[in-house]
């Protein structure tokens, strides 16, 4: 249809006189033109985010705060077409795979974080003294606090220390068995806000020191 036969009879004048006056055609724009202008515009916006993806205090997504699989996808879907064609043997996993599909060679991820983090505490408080001097409960307490400042998961740090701040949650280090109770509620605390069962912690030195009774570790 014309421009000047348009249902809108205002917008219909405007195009007759304009016409009349310049002895020109109105053009319709081209659907071409528009297409291009959105794909260019689209090129500047920012990239997209898988939903729940932490980003990091520069601003780009955190690789220790978010799971293989959430920063495989980020990945993905900011990856450039290949301008030649790639073998079968160089093209990225699935962004669905999970932490234990990932190399063991890669950076870790926050659950490969967590339980390396985790192991590494516990066996701090199994090799704990059962009577430890000042100064060994002293720089165990600046350890605990350090710990909380530099861990690579920002968010995963700042709710441990807000944890510890908590009345009744600072560490307690007077002896092996305190120090390994009290390990063991806050690895119960990520638990339970995680969603996953809380451990018995009358049963953290079994675990994590003597080995089960049953006599499966040997």
């Amino acid at each position: 249809m014309p421009l000047t036969q348009v249902q809108f009879p205002i917008l219909s004048y405007f195009l007759c006189v304009v016409e009349t006056r310049t002895g020109m055609p109105v053009q319709a724009t081209s659907p071409m033109s528009t297409a291009q202008q959105q794909q260019n515009g689209n090129e500047d916006a920012p990239k997209p985010l898988p939903k729940g993806m932490v980003l990091g205090p520069d601003g780009k997504p955190c690789r220790s705060c978010n799971s293989g699989a959430a920063f495989k996808s980020w990945a993905a879907m900011n990856m450039k077409a290949p301008t030649k064609p790639v073998s079968a043997t160089t093209v990225p996993p699935a962004a669905t795979a999970t932490s234990s599909d990932l190399p063991s060679d890669c950076p870790p991820d926050v659950e490969q974080l967590g339980r390396s983090s985790w192991t590494l505490l516990h066996a701090m408080t199994a090799t704990y003294p059962e009577r430890p001097s000042l100064t060994q409960q002293t720089e165990t307490k600046q350890f605990i606090n350090l710990f909380g400042k530099m861990y690579p998961c920002w968010v995963c740090a700042d709710d441990f220390r807000a944890w510890v701040k908590k009345e009744g949650n600072e560490p307690k280090v007077s002896n092996r068995d305190e120090f390994g109770r009290w390990m063991c509620e806050a690895h119960n605390a990520v638990n339970v806000k995680l969603g996953k069962e809380s451990f018995d912690c009358g049963k953290w030195e079994e675990r994590w020191r003597t080995g089960w009774n049953d006599g499966r570790c040997g």
